[in-house]
């Protein structure tokens, strides 16, 4: 099969990660998350906090304003002081870099924004019902139900705001993706395989 790639935005708990996981071994593909923002660091001689700090958030870089500087003062990102826009291009370059060295899964990010001109791009979201995010909140967590609750309000409303901001459409909206799909109805694992489907017939058309 040619490269390509399948994106995944999601809403906190619906278990887009695990989906995500899934899908790399099946398709055989490179799999980020957290790691794209390693790759990032690495690429552009930041320190890798720069990115970890608030992750998906926007307005996430505007609290190391100033506060880490690049080995290397000539480059482009550095103008005395790093900038949110800068910082969200130095991210979206380690994406178009992954991408193009094979398939990849992506986890969030905007990827599928950044990748919109890649030829075999398959982008998903993944939603759920909220007693199942909010059980699997706690699991992951140890909280109660109150606490992710929060987790679980606070963490849509941050991606949403970071994807509407960089990307100019709407996070979660049908019209945005290839495909939505709500996971409790089918259980992860079913879910799973009816994307693989999905993605095998979409690959199949480009």
């Amino acid at each position: 099969m040619q490269p390509f790639v399948i994106t995944i935005g999601r809403s906190l708990g619906s278990g887009g990660r695990y989906v995500g996981k899934r899908l790399a071994e099946m398709f055989r593909a490179r799999y980020f998350d957290k790691e794209i923002l390693t790759l990032a660091a690495k690429e552009s001689g930041l320190c890798e906090a720069v990115f970890e700090r608030k992750d998906e958030h926007k307005g996430f870089f505007r609290g190391v304003m100033g506060q880490f500087h690049t080995a290397w003062a000539g480059n482009e990102f550095y103008q005395g002081q790093l900038t949110e826009e800068s910082l969200f291009r130095v991210q979206s370059d380690a994406i178009r870099h992954a991408a193009g060295e094979g398939s990849c899964v992506f986890i969030g990010r905007c990827a599928d924004y950044v990748l919109r001109e890649h030829p075999r791009l398959v982008s998903v979201f993944i939603a759920a019902d909220a007693p199942d995010r909010l059980r699997r909140i706690m699991e992951m967590t140890g909280c109660d139900e109150q606490a992710a609750r929060r987790m679980m309000e606070h963490g849509d409303r941050e991606r949403a705001e970071f994807y509407n901001f960089y990307s100019n459409r709407h996070w979660g909206a049908a019209s945005t993706y290839d495909l939505c799909i709500n996971s409790s109805r089918l259980g992860l694992d079913a879910t799973t395989a009816l994307i693989a489907e999905f993605v095998k017939a979409r690959l199949a058309d480009l």
